[in-house]
């Protein structure tokens, strides 16, 4: 009979290829995600489980979890504290009741996903926090091995590799904040099969290993690197002082505490500055592996055109949830104020001039309360949606009261035919992971 591994995160960037490799080495998956549904259609083969470590603080809440459970790999990690992510409970308080929950339940191997530079001198709630879950792992009576990998690097990308490809992927020029931080960058796959290894051998235990790759580059060569891996050609790399980078970090924090995480915050630079290449723990040898060197990994996985868009729109889609919200909420406004009377002038043109007032006033209303809805992360495309079929009904209506308006000069109507574009664009790019 299959033994049965917990995998917790497991819909994560980390997460979802440790789950993959188990479950490709015959062990049974229990995939632990904040939305199991949704995580389910991608992954059908596992047994889903909800698992969000805001409800698991307590050791009894874990006790359906471990049920029938060998070995705990926990992939949960948050890099800074916004939305739905608290550094203290996804690596303090859901850990501890985890861990007081295997004790009880007599479950001892655990696997403890943390990272290169999770250490309290580092000067960011995300390490301290990351060292407390840590130090509770190494003081458990468990069965324990915590990896720390370095730069983690895949065919997908996601956080801070999806951010340095954007930047890879910049025309004429490679903006960088430093540019000399050193990474040891490790193939996922590489991590997972440690993970397995780890899982059907216990000859290492209650140990703390770094995982790093055998190859160090600094940032500037990891987005050279990369650009050269996305087929453009060379660009210079342009160094960017702090105090020009300062706003850009500033503005990153404010967005994720409203939900809008970005990989550019305080506690990315601060822990690239601390150090993210990590120590050679041999690691490769110990588990009968040969981890793979970041240009050996780029030129094992060619990318494919996917990646380009990725790389080349990662900047876009921002810049486009702007635009498009601004270009609403704006209408909107100048309709109530500046452009009330041209306006009502427009409609009293049109057959339905006795429903002037009410259709600007409730039309101006629609503009705002779409625009402002736009910017709320979790409405995003489903607003984005709405305005494209609300930008219909206005051309169709349009059509009918005022169809000498499509001949204009000023093309009042065939230029919100690019906006709805866009409104397209917007919803059909909302997924992170």
């Amino acid at each position: 009979m299959a033994k049965r591994v917990l995998v917790l995160g497991a819909n994560g960037f980390i997460g979802s290829r440790i789950a993959a490799a188990l479950s490709a080495a015959g062990w049974q998956v229990r995939a632990g995600a904040r939305d199991p549904l949704r995580s389910r259609r991608r992954a059908p083969h596992y047994e889903w489980i909800k698992a969000d470590f805001h409800d698991l603080t307590r050791a009894q809440d874990w006790g359906p979890l471990l049920a029938g459970v060998d070995v705990v790999v926990n992939c949960v990690g948050v890099l800074q504290d916004g939305g739905r992510d608290s550094n203290h409970i996804a690596h303090v308080d859901g850990p501890r009741a985890l861990i007081a929950a295997c004790e009880t339940a007599g479950m001892k191997r655990l696997i403890h996903i943390s990272a290169v530079g999770a250490d309290a001198d580092a000067g960011t709630l995300y390490a301290s926090s990351k060292a407390e879950t840590e130090n509770m792992v190494a003081a458990s009576g468990l069965d324990w091995v915590i990896l720390r990998p370095s730069l983690v690097v895949d065919r997908a990308a996601f956080g801070g590799t999806g951010f340095i490809r954007a930047l890879s992927a910049m025309p004429l020029i490679i903006p960088v904040v430093g540019g000399d931080q050193p990474f040891k960058p490790v193939a996922l796959a590489d991590l997972a099969d440690a993970v397995v290894r780890l899982s059907e051998d216990n000859a290492i235990s209650r140990e703390k290993m770094d995982i790093t790759g055998p190859q160090t580059v600094t940032m500037t060569q990891t987005v050279q690197l990369y650009r050269g891996w996305l087929g453009f050609a060379a660009a210079p790399v342009v160094r960017v002082p702090r105090w020009v980078a300062a706003p850009a970090i500033v503005v990153g924090d404010m967005l994720g505490r409203i939900g809008w995480p970005s990989p550019l915050r305080t506690t990315s630079i601060k822990q690239l500055d601390y150090g993210a290449a990590g120590e050679d723990s041999d690691w490769g040898t110990r588990l009968g592996l040969e981890p793979r060197s970041f240009t050996r990994f780029l030129s094992e996985n060619p990318a494919s055109v996917q990646d380009v868009w990725h790389a080349r729109l990662w900047a876009v889609r921002p810049v486009s949830i702007l635009t498009l919200g601004l270009f609403w909420f704006l209408t909107g406004v100048v309709s109530y104020t500046a452009g009330w009377e041209a306006s009502l002038a427009i409609i009293r043109e049109s057959a339905a001039a006795q429903w002037a007032w009410p259709i600007v006033w409730f039309g101006a209303l629609l503009d705002v309360a779409l625009g402002l809805a736009l910017f709320v992360r979790a409405w995003t495309a489903r607003v984005a949606i709405l305005m494209f079929m609300a930008t219909v009904g206005y051309l169709v209506a349009a059509t009918v009261l005022l169809p000498n308006y499509w001949v204009n000069p000023l093309g009042p109507w065939l230029k919100v035919l690019p906006m709805m574009a866009l409104c397209l664009f917007v919803a059909a790019t909302d997924e992170r992971r």
